[in-house]
């Protein structure tokens, strides 16, 4: 039997973060970890951050919904991991920030390998400072962040060193209001033992609650490609004209004076780069709501273009 981890939760609150983690703990311990990935849009960035962790067998499905209205494509994906590997110990199921937990758990679910794979429970990320200001977002959003921790076994409370002792004991106790039955752990960098999430989950029944679909929210993704090297400064000052709907941005920005575009993730305001050291494609994946009443980035920089 191949164990298979599900992770769920909010744009930007650090699944994939988590997923890099126990990839290299599971190969540190000797394992073959398998990787299936929902990107929302058609830009393979979160895969490609896992094929730069080293040789690990991957799937994604892009443009899609790991979930009941995408169930065939999943259990095609899983096929041809199950069919192409056949040392497979664990494998992750990363899935997008819109994806409703329990939705994706049952897509997952086939009789085509029923007797190969044994589910050991969904593990939902939640952005602390998010869950603080939820009532933020739109009605939608916020019953799909409310729904992907009602329906977990395991909650890690993210982004921990981003509040002060006073507001982590607060979410802590709200989110085990919220779902009492699943464990609660604070992380930051969504940084877990993968020996203390087999030992929380040993002890999880799933969550027998009802499924709200997250089919019809009104998310959108857009896709900018850089033709020139952008400042950094100005960049940024557009970063920070844009609406609070706009939830997750990630990719690749070539900026002045630096020898390969840098990495970019912007989360709930925060903004965080890092150097890369191979080439990379410099475009950049926004995700949110209203897209087209976003201010084109060509006003800061017209040496960008928009796809």
């Amino acid at each position: 039997m191949i164990d298979v981890y599900l992770f769920s939760g909010f744009l930007g609150s650090g699944k994939t973060s988590l997923l890099l983690h126990i990839i290299r703990q599971l190969k540190e311990q000797g394992k073959k970890p398998a990787v299936l990935m929902n990107e929302f849009g058609n830009l393979s960035f979160d895969s490609d951050q896992v094929q730069g962790a080293g040789e690990v067998p991957l799937k994604e499905l892009l443009d899609g919904c790991i979930c009941c209205t995408g169930s065939e494509q999943t259990e095609a994906q899983l096929q041809g991991l199950l069919a192409e590997n056949d040392d497979i110990d664990v494998i992750l199921i990363e899935t997008t920030g819109a994806a409703h937990p329990v939705e994706a758990l049952d897509a997952v679910y086939s009789p085509l390998f029923a007797e190969r794979i044994q589910i050991k429970g969904i593990v939902t990320v939640v952005d602390s400072r998010r869950w603080i200001d939820r009532n933020q977002l739109s009605p939608q959003m916020k019953v799909l962040f409310l729904e992907q921790i009602l329906h977990a076994h395991l909650l890690l409370a993210n982004k921990a060193d981003l509040l002060t002792e006073g507001e982590l004991a607060s979410v802590t106790m709200q989110l085990a209001d919220l779902n009492p039955n699943a464990p609660i752990i604070q992380t930051v960098n969504a940084e877990i033992g993968f020996d203390l999430i087999e030992k929380m989950l040993a002890q999880q029944q799933q969550p027998a609650l009802p499924i709200q679909s997250a089919k019809n929210l009104p998310l959108s993704s857009k896709l900018l490609t850089f033709t020139e090297e952008v400042q950094k400064e100005s960049f940024e000052e557009w970063v920070r004209s844009l609406p609070e709907t706009i939830y997750r941005m990630k990719g690749y920005v070539p900026i002045q004076g630096v020898k390969n575009p840098m990495l970019f993730q912007y989360a709930y305001g925060m903004v965080n780069w890092l150097p890369e050291y191979v080439k990379m494609e410099p475009r950049l994946v926004i995700i949110g709501e209203d897209l087209e009443n976003v201010a084109d980035f060509r006003s800061v920089n017209p040496d960008l273009d928009e796809i």
